[in-house]
């Protein structure tokens, strides 16, 4: 979509997972490869978003953060700034189950009357580091509340008119109940394998 571009989060510490998880792999495909391949369904461009220099390898277009230390927040903001299509579609890497069907059921929920578009998890909590934003108002938004020092990407999404998509707007999606799963430890990425293995 010419009105859409993709920005993968690569930026976290990753101090639970002892090892950088944007490069753990799945099926033969680090977590940021796997993050691209989805959001190049609705994506006319996909890049990384990080301040670390290492990150250029990944062979996409290396977003800076310009709010240095801010957290998702920071990552999102810089995301918007670098932005040069309507809307932004941001997911962090650490949701290697995302799909492209995903992006595209998202996207197609964005209309004039709304900001942003994010999905609920199944236990009801905003999932903003995988959902679609319009370029202009929310990187102003964003710009207010990291200059206040709010770092919730979730208080953001509160500002917005935001449409909220629903557990069981996307039910009917293969692999719904695993597009959320976030890996943060070990103990995650080794149940992730396993999850993967079966299928």
């Amino acid at each position: 979509m010419p009105d859409l571009e993709g920005f993968i989060l690569t930026g976290g510490a990753s101090s639970r997972m002892g090892e950088d998880k944007s490069r753990l792999v799945l099926r033969g495909k680090t977590f940021v490869e796997r993050a691209a391949e989805a959001l190049r369904v609705v994506a006319s461009r996909v890049s990384v978003v990080s301040a670390r220099e290492g990150d250029a390898a990944f062979g996409l277009p290396l977003v800076r953060d310009l709010f240095v230390g801010a957290g998702a927040l920071g990552g999102l903001h810089a995301a918007l700034a670098g932005c040069r299509a309507p809307w932004a579609a941001v997911v962090s890497c650490d949701l290697p189950f995302v799909m492209g069907e995903l992006f595209a059921r998202l996207a197609s929920f964005r209309g004039p009357a709304f900001d942003a578009v994010a999905p609920r998890q199944r236990d009801g909590r905003a999932q903003p580091l995988c959902a679609l934003y319009a370029r202009d108002v929310c990187l102003r938004a964003a710009e207010r509340l990291l200059s206040a020092g709010e770092l919730r990407p979730r208080v953001l999404l509160a500002e917005v008119r935001t449409r909220w998509v629903t557990p069981a707007e996307l039910a009917d999606l293969h692999g719904s109940e695993r597009f959320f799963t976030n890996v943060n430890t070990p103990a995650d990425y080794a149940l992730a394998v396993e999850t993967e293995r079966a299928g």
